[in-house]
């Protein structure tokens, strides 16, 4: 291996930026994380506002392209440094990488998987963020078993009809496209033949029904989506084959696991930054709490947590850009990443005592943020599921 080899990162579809280049990238963000995200975060959470001034600044970033190959005018980053900047975004505040995140998954199905004038159609406009949105999958009655959906699709000459009701859609409200699973064929056997992606762009017959209340992940729209007899051209299904759709979306998902996992690195960090900080501060029995061994044993674990979860994450992004097959690494990474931020997020409370419980803190955010990455991207129970099978077919008797 050259020198130059070594000093350049890849991605899948072989873009390439130095290490130099990385740190710069990291060292932006950081500066801009520090300038105008770090003293708004806790107003913004608090009243689940949508952070209009910090997305038109993410677009400039070059954030809503990132992971967009450059000949598409994205930045083409391997995911191993974009997994990077979704840490240190997480650290600050979760609730942003996802307006990004669902939009480059939604991005991903159309450059892998798009026919090549649906990429010059759209790819560009991604990558600016003039075109915005995310993945439109989950049901009132369907999250994980994605083949149970019923939103369905009729064609119709050159257009197809489309009716049915998608909900939990991030940047549904905020957003103006998405990229929308439907049955195309409500017959066949097996179901996930009959599946079709399209990217559907608001218009008639598309609308919002209604912004849903979470527990945490504040700041991002989550929505209910509702297409009544909405018409969508036959220009508009993705890869221009219908029955493609399940196998277009798990390709992405690869991709949105170590997204969330690399948020849960992120939070798991802050938690355990925030913790170790505030036991040297903190004194009881005449001494900084960080003294007695009760709390070297929680600050401990969770500095191991969070090493392991980041190595966890490197990993799978590694396989990402090498092309492999990786939902074994992802899914390990995402399971252990999110129970990290989970185990710390409590961890930390507990160590701030009231404090930890109070809203003037970070601390109780990290504790209502955490939750959200055991469930997204495939709940961490059907992960377990995923590795096991892959483990056994890995290693065949």
């Amino acid at each position: 291996m050259t020198a130059k080899m070594a000093d350049e990162l890849r991605n899948r579809d072989g873009d390439t930026i130095t290490r130099e280049e990385e740190a710069q990238i990291l060292d932006t963000i950081e500066k801009w994380l520090e300038r105008d995200v770090k003293d708004q975060v806790l107003a913004l959470d608090h009243a689940d506002e949508y952070p209009h001034e910090m997305v038109q600044q993410m677009r400039e970033l070059g954030l809503f392209g990132a992971t967009i190959s450059q000949a598409y005018g994205g930045m083409g980053l391997p995911s191993s440094t974009y997994a990077k900047i979704v840490t240190t975004i997480s650290e600050v505040w979760m609730s942003l990488t996802g307006i990004f995140n669902s939009h480059l998954i939604m991005a991903a199905a159309v450059e892998r998987y798009g026919t090549e004038q649906q990429k010059q159609r759209w790819l560009p406009q991604f990558t600016t963020g003039e075109l915005r949105g995310g993945l439109a999958l989950t049901e009132p009655d369907c999250g994980t078993d994605l083949q149970a959906i019923r939103t369905h699709a009729v064609r119709d000459g050159d257009v197809y009809r489309i009716n049915g009701t998608k909900t939990w859609i991030s940047n549904g409200i905020e957003g103006n496209c998405v990229a929308l699973l439907v049955k195309t064929d409500t017959e066949i056997e097996p179901r996930h033949k009959g599946m079709s992606l399209f990217l559907a762009q608001k218009g008639p017959g598309f609308d919002v029904g209604r912004k849903l209340e979470k527990l945490g992940y504040k700041g991002i729209d989550s929505a209910e989506l509702i297409f009544d007899d909405y018409q969508i051209s036959v220009d508009d299904l993705i890869g221009g084959e219908a029955g493609q759709g399940f196998y277009q979306t798990m390709g992405g998902l690869e991709l949105g696991r170590i997204n969330v996992a690399a948020r849960g690195v992120g939070v798991a960090n802050a938690a355990m930054k925030d913790a170790t900080q505030y036991a040297q501060i903190r004194k009881t029995m005449g001494k900084p709490i960080g003294q007695h061994q009760a709390i070297q044993m929680k600050l401990g674990d969770m500095a191991t947590r969070c090493h392991a979860a980041r190595l966890l994450v490197e990993d799978a992004a590694g396989a990402y850009d090498r092309g492999e097959r990786c939902d074994m690494e992802a899914g390990m990474a995402k399971l252990f990443a999110s129970e990290a931020a989970m185990e710390n997020a409590a961890e930390c409370m507990r160590i701030h005592g009231a404090y930890g419980y109070s809203k003037e803190l970070h601390v109780e955010r990290y504790y209502r943020d955490a939750p959200l990455m055991c469930i997204g991207e495939g709940t961490n129970e059907m992960q377990r599921i995923i590795i096991a099978r892959q483990l056994m077919d890995r290693n065949p008797v």
